[in-house]
């Protein structure tokens, strides 16, 4: 008869135990749903940049701003130059950025794992929206112009970092995040809208000076 008690006493609290765990997994969000619905990171300006121009522009139709800020010595100033840019929609949210610096031309690049992780957690901090439904198209290295002027008149450099391509699932858009030399993000974009027929972009390149 014990022996019977101790059987049923432990099944019902074996019961219990699974019941009490399955209820709090059930409670839990998923981590893409957690990252999905946590508050993005804000951008922080570079100490070193001043404020330049702040416009007001439309992204496929999406009302935007466009903040332009640039070395506060002046070193390669004005369109093509040194500059740290966002535009941020109406709605608060971040559309991309651009930090272009001279200070990492011709230095070594991450690995694509590595520019894979380091774009995967600034998402995480900045865009966690898409995150569930990254589908990552393809990694390499990516190349920015910038405008430099020296002793012996102006030049053109290449920026250099490593693309992590990726495809929203969710709405067939486009996202990319190019990492740079120092393991930070040089440039993120969101929403781009493709044209296969012209195999390009139909997105406005608000970010770029060379579209600009």
């Amino acid at each position: 008869m014990n022996i019977v008690r101790f059987s049923l006493f432990s099944a019902l609290t074996l019961a219990t135990s699974l019941w009490a765990a399955l209820t709090i997994a059930q409670a839990q969000p998923t981590a893409s749903a957690a990252s999905a619905n946590s508050s993005p990171k804000p951008i922080a300006i570079p100490e070193s940049h001043h404020q330049t121009s702040q416009r007001s522009v439309s992204v496929d139709g999406v009302a935007a701003t466009l903040n332009r800020y640039e070395r506060r010595d002046g070193r390669n100033a004005g369109l093509g130059g040194e500059h740290f840019s966002t535009l941020i929609a109406t709605d608060g949210t971040l559309k991309g950025f651009a930090s272009i610096s001279l200070d990492l031309v011709g230095k070594p690049l991450p690995s694509r794992e590595r520019s894979e992780q380091i774009a995967i957690a600034f998402l995480r901090e900045s865009a966690p929206d898409l995150l569930p439904h990254m589908r990552i198209s393809g990694t390499a290295p990516h190349d920015e112009p910038i405008r430099v002027r020296g002793s012996g008149g102006e030049e053109t450099v290449q920026l250099s970092g490593m693309r992590v391509k990726a495809r929203n699932t969710s709405d067939g858009s486009w996202f990319w995040v190019v990492v740079g030399a120092d393991e930070k993000p040089l440039l993120f974009e969101r929403d781009l809208q493709w044209s296969n027929l012209r195999f390009r972009r139909t997105t406005e390149e608000w970010l770029h000076d060379r579209w600009l």
